[in-house]
């Protein structure tokens, strides 16, 4: 069977359209947080596709809220036990107890939080988020500017603020790229993705053909890494004694 593809964007949802020689069209809304993928058939163009999607767009933003609802876990008590990922890899939360400054560091398989005493897990977690910018400050400048190179563009401003429905974003007329804080915790390769996958935006503003295109000619794996980042984990963890 023989099949080509397109990346659209559709009143907002990424939808992955694959032609096949097959009779008629397929609408699938996948877990984790509802990744909608098209089968269609061959003889319709994007317009087309694009149309069919309109039409079942109540379903499909139904479906991606269950999933997206099924998949939410509760907010962390920020205590001993607990596991937070960093960078792709499940780490033992450790909190110890101590006078002085807060701060959060890597020892082994575990992820350490020195708070002052009575520290509230509000306060907790304001600290881990902070800690969580800081690794992507400290990740993302060398990224960009290899792709700068490769792309042959220039990024004037990016920040990184907490984004509920996409992993980043970009504004073609300020040229301002925002990454999601999320992205700390999932594999440094997900991350380069991001930056490729905003920064070919200034290439082409839409997700056609053509951005599929030069996504291909860029990062050839692009599509794999993409699916290991809708797949990580979505929230922390309880750890077992046998973990």
């Amino acid at each position: 069977m023989t099949t080509s593809s397109a990346y659209l964007t559709i009143r907002g949802i990424d939808v992955d359209v694959v032609y096949k020689d097959i009779k008629n069209l397929h609408i699938g809304v996948y877990p984790p947080m509802g990744r909608v993928r098209v089968a269609a058939p061959k003889r319709l163009d994007d317009e087309q596709v694009r149309m069919a999607v309109v039409q079942r767009l109540t379903w499909i933003k139904r479906q991606r809220e269950q999933l997206r609802s099924t998949a939410r876990q509760s907010e962390r008590a920020m205590e001993t036990g607990e596991s937070h990922y960093v960078w792709g890899l499940r780490r033992r939360l450790k909190v110890i107890e101590r006078p002085g400054r807060a701060h959060l560091e890597i020892e082994g398989d575990r992820l350490l939080l020195y708070v002052p005493a009575h520290t509230t897990a509000d306060r907790r977690r304001k600290h881990l988020d902070s800690w969580y910018r800081a690794q992507l400050r400290e990740a993302l400048p060398d990224l960009i500017s290899k792709w700068e190179q490769r792309l042959d563009v220039e990024v004037p401003q990016w920040t990184i603020r907490r984004m509920k429905t996409k992993w980043g974003s970009c504004n073609r007329e300020t040229r301002h790229i925002s990454f999601n804080v999320e992205l700390a915790k999932k594999h440094p390769e997900c991350l380069e993705y991001i930056v490729v996958h905003e920064m070919t935006h200034y290439l082409e503003r839409n997700h056609g053909i053509r951005f599929t295109t030069l996504m291909d000619s860029f990062m050839p794996d692009w599509r794999s890494r993409r699916d290991r980042l809708n797949e990580s984990p979505l929230a922390d963890e309880v750890w077992t004694d046998g973990a």
